[in-house]
């Protein structure tokens, strides 16, 4: 069935044709429960496929980035930016009424990066990689002495968050983004050539998981050309490492005669790829034009919109519309969830600001064999609250962190206003009170 998102299609209609799903519907002392959740939007307000059905579990969380949930269902949510000292938050609903009722902040440093794997707790901050022991019942043993992994990872004024995953192979994998959008020299639209930032920027470094104190400079460039990455995700069907790029920024300010403004909105394409050692996505020589549907030569290094990139780099798995901002990857592993988003990718695009308004939704990609089986769809649309067309007011919410939680559920954090969603299966919980009451 194809969803009517008229404000969405209406903005996106020169990218794609939507197609959907279905039809939309709707230790340490804690700090003060929650006794109430303040709503910046009311969770039915979130579309989503029929069955589906949202809730908020957490606000005032500040600026939370990314998500992981435990197997006894704690969350632990990390900061972009310290909330009363602290970088990482705990939360626990303990009356099991649906609301995090009990926060316990540790950390003294902000980032991106966390992930559960093994019995520890591995989280980064925006210039290194931490990890805690947890006890058996998923608590920080000592939180306010993290046993440091990793060091000097390249820290600059902008796209700094180090986004981490673990492989089965005791690796962990983290984004080191570049600060320079297309590797230009300063105040020209030439690009460097080579570009001198690959050696330490625009790639994914490898280190052990369990090794302390490892310098930058005992990593391995797992995998290059890549300007930004901030959702990444180990998919274990596979055994291999997916990542979501940022694409790069205008093309008209300097190459007017091969570019209008127009088509610097629409370009480049966002897009997903599946990694293996010594790959190359291109950054900043190649870029993927999402209309055209194939790898382009950018401007700054002879190419004029037209001619095609370098054979020696790898395609993408998936594209999406420029500019939407892939914060989140998650592969679904639950039996929640109806079997068709069984071991398909969730996607959260963080959204682009004036004057594009894009993204601020969760998409979804179908997968069947390791391969995306069908174009990729809207899961969660409405977190902006507003027209984005038109806008009536400011935008609520921006999604970027996606965990999965140990009933199958979808984790949604907004660093924006420092929400928590969650989405749940419903269908699902009536098939089962039916079973029940049959039992009986």
């Amino acid at each position: 069935m194809t969803s009517t998102l008229v404000s969405l299609t209406c903005l996106l209609t020169s990218f794609l044709t939507i197609t959907s799903a279905g039809t939309y519907a709707s230790n340490r002392p804690p700090v003060k429960p929650t006794t109430a959740v303040k709503r910046l939007i009311n969770p039915t307000d979130i579309k989503l496929p029929t069955g589906f059905k949202a809730s908020i579990v957490a606000d005032d969380l500040g600026a939370p980035r990314h998500v992981v949930v435990s197997k006894n269902g704690d969350i632990y949510v990390k900061l972009a930016q310290l909330k009363d000292g602290k970088g990482i938050y705990r939360l626990r609903d303990t009356n099991k009424d649906g609301v995090v009722d009990e926060r316990t902040g540790f950390g003294t440093y902000p980032g991106t990066g966390i992930f559960i794997k093994d019995g520890y707790l591995y989280t980064s901050s925006n210039n290194s990689i931490f990890r805690y022991k947890l006890n058996d019942k998923q608590e920080v043993i000592n939180p306010d002495e993290p046993e440091k992994l990793v060091t000097g990872l390249r820290e600059k004024d902008r796209d700094k968050s180090k986004s981490i995953a673990l492989d089965n192979q005791g690796n962990i994998y983290v984004n080191i983004a570049s600060d320079n959008d297309r590797c230009r020299v300063a105040g020209t639209g030439k690009g460097m050539m080579p570009c001198p930032l690959l050696d330490s920027a625009a790639g994914i470094w490898r280190f052990k998981a369990d090794v302390p104190d490892q310098p930058f400079s005992s990593g391995v460039r797992f995998a290059t050309g890549l300007k930004n990455v901030v959702g990444l995700d180990w998919n274990s069907k596979t055994n291999s490492l997916f990542v979501m790029q940022h694409g790069r920024g205008a093309f008209d300010d300097f190459y007017p005669q091969y570019y209008t403004p127009q088509q610097s909105a629409e370009l480049p394409a966002e897009t997903m790829y599946e990694l293996h050692q010594g790959d190359d996505a291109g950054w900043p020589y190649v870029y993927f034009d999402y209309l055209q549907k194939k790898k382009i030569l950018a401007p700054e290094y002879g190419g004029d919109g037209k001619k095609t990139g370098t054979a020696n780099t790898i395609d993408p798995t998936a594209a999406f519309p420029a500019h939407m901002g892939p914060n989140g990857l998650l592969f679904y592993t639950g039996t929640a969830f109806p079997e068709r988003y069984r071991n398909g990718a969730f996607i959260a695009f963080h959204g682009q600001s004036q004057p594009l308004h894009k993204g601020y939704l969760v998409g979804f990609v179908p997968f069947k064999n390791g391969k995306p089986s069908g174009p990729w769809e809207i899961f969660a649309d409405n977190f902006a609250g507003t027209d984005l067309v038109k806008p009536t007011g400011p935008v609520q919410h921006r999604p970027c962190g996606l965990a999965q939680g140990p009933d199958g559920s979808l984790y949604v954090t907004d660093d924006l206003n420092g929400t928590l969603f969650k989405i749940s299966y419903q269908a699902q919980a009536t098939t089962k009170k039916r079973a029940a009451t049959s039992q009986k």
